[in-house]
Parts: C-alpha cells; structure tokens; sequence
C-alpha cells in the first residue's frame, strides 16, 4: 500500500522581524522549509526559489531514489540562486538553509544543508533526524563547548553551509516511513527558542497537524518570537486528504 502525507505548514513574521523571510511547503508527497539569509529582499527571494524548485518536483510525482531527486532539486535551486544574483547585483550574498523530505510509495528521502531542523515522533519518543551546519555545532562536535552551551552562545545562529549559488551537497538520509510516523520540520526560530522536551509534548497534544503547528508557533511567540517562525507537521498514513 501507498503512503501518503496529511501535512500543514503554519509560518509567522515574529516579533521583531518586518518580513518573513522563511518559506514553506506541506503536501502529500513532499514537506520542505527554507529559511532565508543575506537580508531582505534577498533572503525571501532565495527562499521562495528553493521552495519553488520542489513544489515542482512534487507535482511530477517522479519514481525512483526520493534522494536522488532531493540532490537534483537542490542543484537547481543553486542554479537559479545563481542565475538571480548575476540579473540582480543586489541580491549578491543571498542564500538559504533547505530542509526537505520526499515521499515516493513507500520510501522517503531526507536532504539538509542549513539549520533548520528535522525531527521524527515514533511511539511516543522524538527524534531528531538532522545536525545543524553551525558554527557552534562545529565547536561541538570538536569537544570545545557542550550541547548546552551551544544553545547559549552568541553565534549558534552562524550557519557554515547554505544554498547560496555555489555546489553543494546536501546531508541526505534514507529513512523507513510506518504508517503513524510524525515528522517536524522548522526553522530555528522554532527550534532556537522551544526545547525538544516543548517540541514533544505539542507533538503528542496536538493530533491535528495545523492545530500543531499553530502550537509550536504560539510557543516561539512566548518565547520571545525574535525570529521568523516556520513549523510542518506530516503525518505517515495510507489514505489520501484531498
């Protein structure tokens, strides 16, 4: 039997943000989130591209590795980053974190360059499926600081890796879907500010995936809400939604 998603994107500006410069995709194949850098404009027109390049490869429903064709959709969104900034002077500097996963049948396929975040909520427990490209998560992986005072320190928003115009290869993860399987995607305006154990219990709360989503944006909002907010909730069933 086929699997499908039943999947909900909810996005806020925040607090302290003019614009939004995150984008987001939920469907019954494909979920992403793309979080902007480099400023506005920029940052929302590199984000809407990225976004772009995968609601179209959505829509041709395509068979075969979902990986192979996450690292193709993210080669064409380094193409058109490119392509736009070369038109645009102004928009040089531009990128984006990409966070996305593909459904085909009964496999998916998981690619990330970025700091925006992955999660998965099996039987209860989370689990985060995703590291982030950051400076201090650098630092932590070297043994210089520890997991907790990389969530402290003044630079854990520094990214290393973005989708900017230059080749690049995404971290790309084969995974097994169940029917049941919750997965999360957001940006670190979610993930900066709402800890796992918060991630969790709105998770399990929460059984509609907007109704969900909404809660972790509240959450963030409560948290001080400096960031732009993005939050996908999809659910792994073997019925359609539309």
């Amino acid at each position: 039997m086929s699997l499908f998603l039943r999947a909900a994107a909810v996005s806020d500006r925040g607090v302290t943000r003019e614009t939004n410069e995150d984008a987001a995709h939920a469907g019954s194949h494909l979920i992403a989130v793309a979080d902007g850098i480099g400023g506005s404009p920029a940052g929302e027109v590199a984000s809407e591209i990225a976004i772009r390049v995968l609601v179209a490869l959505e829509a041709e429903r395509p068979g075969g590795s979902p990986l192979e064709h996450l690292r193709t959709a993210v080669a064409e969104a380094n193409r058109r980053i490119r392509e736009a900034v070369a038109g645009r002077p102004e928009l040089d500097g531009m990128g984006t974190t990409l966070t996305a996963m593909l459904l085909t049948s009964r496999r998916m396929g998981l690619a990330h360059v970025g700091d925006s975040r992955a999660y998965l909520l099996r039987d209860g427990r989370l689990v985060r499926l995703t590291k982030d490209d950051t400076y201090v998560q650098a630092l932590v992986d070297k043994g210089a600081i520890s997991a907790d005072e990389a969530t402290r320190h003044p630079h854990r928003s520094v990214i290393i890796r973005a989708v900017q115009g230059e080749p690049i290869n995404p971290v790309c993860t084969d995974l097994r879907p169940r029917r049941g399987d919750r997965y999360l995607l957001c940006s670190d305006g979610v993930s900066d500010v709402v800890d796992d154990t918060a991630i969790a219990e709105a998770l399990i709360a929460n059984a509609d995936p907007r109704a969900c989503g909404e809660r972790l944006v509240e959450l963030a909002l409560e948290a001080g809400g400096r960031d732009n907010i993005t939050a996908v909730v999809a659910d792994i069933s073997g019925h359609r939604f539309w």
